[in-house]
């Protein structure tokens, strides 16, 4: 006997959803946000005029969200000062702030806005959330009143922080977090008094959040992926891309791939600074990502991702970094070595001045090791294998251990480490390692025109970076970023 059609139709519901709460997978999205910015005035403007400018870019930012959960995206990163812009004073900044508050409070602004009022960013985030049944993650500011008693509180009375919101698809607060590393143009906010780890779980995996700058520190980058073990990493950004290393799409990437989980950066796009360069990137690889340079174009980015990227027979195997490269001889002599400045940092380079070979260079303790071939050597284009092993100190302090095979900007060996964006260079093959001290090393490989290289290279067990098949364009560069944070 068939079922009669409304149990039929309970029933298809009810394996529906039990295959979505046992799902493996999800889908992401990011939104890079052309963001309409504010006049650039000394005085602060009125709370309506702020929130005028703030609903402009929400605006855009709920187009992106809709259209995102059309396409089945479960949650949704839009970048770090997506809502308000960045051309502000600790003054003028203010009428741009809200009191958001500890998530535990269980709070869902689109349903009781009056709570804790008035909050009308919050509200009008809960709502799209709620709306459009997604997680949103937005960034915004938070303001927390102090007094004389805090021996810590400002002259203005308060705290103002930059702070990234998390609500779920229900509109709920669900995370706050105060970006800990303020990049050095920041004054218009505080720097918390410890740094937050910060978590939620979902029926998609476990997530943790930080902002930008963060990257680059153990506290909570570190903390959020090696003790807290967080399945994806979700990152509100406003980058300025620096070639060769520090292009956005490149070392987010890297990251991703070098510390095993998914990441979702979703940045500002903003040409005249540099700032673009958007991804969604597993620990095997990016799986999707934007870079324009060229036009004022937002852009939405939607792709599927492992829930427990830990759990995936995909996921990549335990790395021993400095395994191969500390057991082989050097390749060469240091006779041709020369220094290359390469953002601040002074680097050791070493030319590649035949279409293949091997070679090694060497730094304090660094020794990075290159095998290659070329398709065929260009006349007038020159590489180098280049190693740095210090502490960066320009606009933050971080130890870097680097690797890397590099395109010079032209012939001049002086321009070695100068921002270069394309090559007509082919190799039929690469292998580069090094004997690093630390075990927190990003790998990628950068193509001419600025485009990631996902599925034609992998890192061995022993620590080699090596190309899978004939790598199907000109090359940028081949990097191993190591970040030794007991040495900062």
């Amino acid at each position: 006997m068939l079922p009669s059609q409304p149990l039929l139709h309970t029933a298809v519901f009810a394996l529906t959803v039990l295959q979505a709460l046992a799902s493996d997978t999800f889908i992401a999205a990011v939104y890079e946000h052309a963001v309409i910015l504010p006049d650039a005035t000394d005085e602060p403007v009125s709370p309506d005029d702020a929130l005028a400018l703030m609903n402009k870019n929400m605006d855009v930012l709920e187009g992106a969200i809709k259209e995102a959960a059309q396409q089945g995206a479960h949650i949704i990163v839009t970048p770090e000062d997506g809502i308000y812009g960045w051309r502000f004073t600790r003054e003028t900044i203010y009428p741009y702030l809200e009191d958001i508050p500890d998530p535990a409070v269980n709070w869902i602004p689109c349903t009781d806005p009056t709570r804790f009022a008035p909050a009308p960013v919050q509200e009008r985030l809960s709502c799209m959330a709620r709306n459009n049944s997604i997680y949103v993650v937005a960034n915004i500011g938070d303001k927390k009143p102090c007094n004389s008693s805090d021996p810590g509180c400002p002259s203005d009375g308060r705290y103002q922080y930059n702070t990234d919101v998390v609500f779920d698809s229900e509109g709920k607060l669900v995370a706050r977090y105060h970006k800990y590393n303020l990049f050095m143009v920041e004054t218009q906010f505080n720097y918390p008094k410890e740094p937050e780890a910060v978590t939620f779980e979902t029926p998609f995996g476990k997530f943790g959040i930080f902002t930008c700058f963060d990257i680059l520190f153990r506290e909570p980058a570190m903390v959020l992926v090696s003790e807290l073990q967080v399945d994806t990493v979700l990152f509100p950004t406003a980058w300025m891309n620096v070639l060769p290393f520090l292009t956005a799409v490149e070392f987010h990437s890297a990251w991703a791939m070098g510390m095993g989980v998914n990441f979702l950066a979703a940045n500002t796009h903003y040409t005249i600074i540099s700032m673009t360069g958007s991804g969604i990137y597993a620990p095997d690889g990016a799986r999707t990502y934007y870079y324009n340079m060229k036009t004022e174009d937002g852009r939405l980015l939607v792709a599927e991702l492992d829930s427990h990227p830990r759990l995936s027979p995909a996921s990549p195997p335990a790395v021993n970094w400095s395994s191969y490269a500390s057991s082989v001889e050097r390749f060469s002599p240091k006779d041709h070595d020369f220094q290359g400045l390469v953002f601040h940092d002074w680097f050791t380079f070493t030319e590649l001045t035949k279409p293949e070979g091997n070679l090694t260079v060497c730094q304090k303790d660094l020794c990075c090791h290159l095998s290659y071939k070329m398709a065929g050597k260009q006349e007038d284009e020159v590489y180098v294998l280049g190693a740095f092993d210090g502490l960066h100190v320009v606009e933050g302090q971080y130890y870097l251990q680097i690797c890397t095979l590099l395109k010079c900007k032209s012939t001049d060996l002086n321009t070695c480490g100068q921002p270069v964006e394309t090559a007509q260079t082919k190799f039929e093959m690469f292998s580069l390692s090094g004997t690093f001290g630390t075990n927190y090393v990003f790998p990628e490989v950068l193509y001419s025109g600025v485009q990631l290289a996902p599925g034609e290279f992998e890192v061995l067990n022993d620590g080699r970076l090596i190309s899978k098949t004939r790598p199907r364009k000109p090359v940028i560069t081949v990097t191993l970023f190591g970040r030794w944070y007991e040495k900062d």
